[in-house]
């Protein structure tokens, strides 16, 4: 029986792994609709398992990353995560992309005792806590939560909500009609649109007619700008809210012009340089935004954060506990005060989320950019 032995040796400068690799797995929606969602995630997570690697590793042993393209398509999601289990012997897996994916392999990775660490946002991915179960990506519900103190705030009190027919947009309604009277908030509009919708005028035209004060759109790629532009050809003076489903430069790319003044929910790090300087997160997401810009020669975002939160908290799970996939598991749901790149993370026994509403700050598109929404009371 083969023996691995728990060491490196320097050659030349460079390190030498005698030992044989930990094995991660990887799902990502890295083509298909979803991709700016994968690409990124995929990105960042093998770019900061070479970083790990150059500095020596995890204990002297190389962290190796195993990764497939789920295309953001369940079937196959289920297919690969089997495949990472049965075939690759990975000890845990980061992602899927996707809240639809992600709720397709629990099942499956609670069956066969492996963390899965998703990047997806969903509430009910760990609402209830599923023992193997953990993201990184923001609560739905606090990213309702975010947008609603703002409503408060602006005195609207009648909202029009438009959400997507998938896993992500169906638990975003849920959230929304939860905590709409908490809030003090009423639904005059309940609608949905497909993926892969092309037009929601009559979605819409419905909404115009109606008493509503603002629009809540729930989505991800590219529906969101479909909305967005029939919001503007149809001259909808409306104020118009999406989630953080869509915070990438692809959705401003998507929108056009249509994207200017629309307010959303977003992890601090598209604004990082313009966070105030208490903030405690503004170094390490500028350091992020820098390193994932010279190996990709775009800026890293909202999405390739979740990867980044997703790898260096099983960084310090084996770190701590070893790496076997139980060992992991307990390790990870003791994890306190982890500074990520999507907040501070602090899990625990009765929440595999561990965030907050305070993980997110509210942006506004301006000239085709990000913007620090800034509000006395809310931020």
């Amino acid at each position: 029986m083969f023996v691995a032995v728990l060491a490196t040796i320097l050659i030349g400068g460079s390190v030498v792994f005698a030992a044989e690799p930990i094995k991660i797995g990887g799902l990502f929606a890295i083509t298909g609709p979803a991709s700016f969602l994968g690409e990124p995630e995929r990105n960042t997570a093998q770019m900061v398992v070479d970083e790990i690697n150059a500095a020596g590793g995890i204990k002297g042993r190389k962290l190796q990353l195993i990764a497939y393209d789920t295309q953001g398509d369940s079937t196959k999601a289920k297919q690969l995560v089997n495949k990472l289990i049965k075939n690759d012997k990975v000890v845990a897996i980061i992602g899927p992309s996707t809240t639809g994916d992600t709720m397709a392999v629990i099942e499956d990775v609670q069956r066969a005792g492996i963390p899965l660490v998703s990047c997806a946002a969903g509430s009910k991915i760990t609402e209830p806590v599923k023992k193997w179960v953990f993201k990184t990506a923001q609560n739905d519900s606090l990213a309702v939560e975010k947008i609603f103190d703002y409503l408060n705030k602006k005195k609207i009190t009648k909202v029009a909500i438009l959400t997507v027919s998938d896993g992500f947009g169906s638990s975003g309604r849920e959230q929304l009609k939860a905590n709409a009277a908490k809030f003090g908030i009423q639904i005059v509009v309940d609608d949905t649109y497909n993926p892969k919708d092309t037009d929601m005028t009559p979605q819409l035209t419905k909404v115009r007619s109606s008493q509503a004060q603002a629009i809540v759109c729930w989505g991800t790629n590219p529906g969101p700008a479909v909305v967005a532009r029939n919001v503007k050809q149809l001259g909808i003076k409306l104020p118009l809210f999406m989630s953080h489903g869509v915070s990438s430069k692809k959705f401003i790319e998507l929108a056009g012009d249509a994207a200017e003044g629309i307010i959303l929910p977003s992890g601090r790090v598209i604004v990082s340089d313009v966070l105030p300087h208490h903030d405690k997160q503004k170094k390490s997401l500028i350091a992020f935004v820098k390193d994932y810009q010279k190996h990709f020669k775009v800026e890293g975002d909202h999405f390739g954060g979740h990867a980044w939160d997703a790898v260096m908290l099983l960084k310090g799970a084996i770190e701590r506990g070893g790496d076997k996939p139980a060992a992991i598991r307990d390790a990870l749901e003791k994890t306190t005060n982890f500074p990520g790149i999507g907040g501070v993370f602090n899990f625990s026994t009765t929440d595999h989320a561990g965030l907050t509403k305070d993980a997110f700050v509210l942006v506004e598109i301006k000239k085709r950019d990000w913007s620090l929404v800034r509000q006395p009371g809310i931020e």
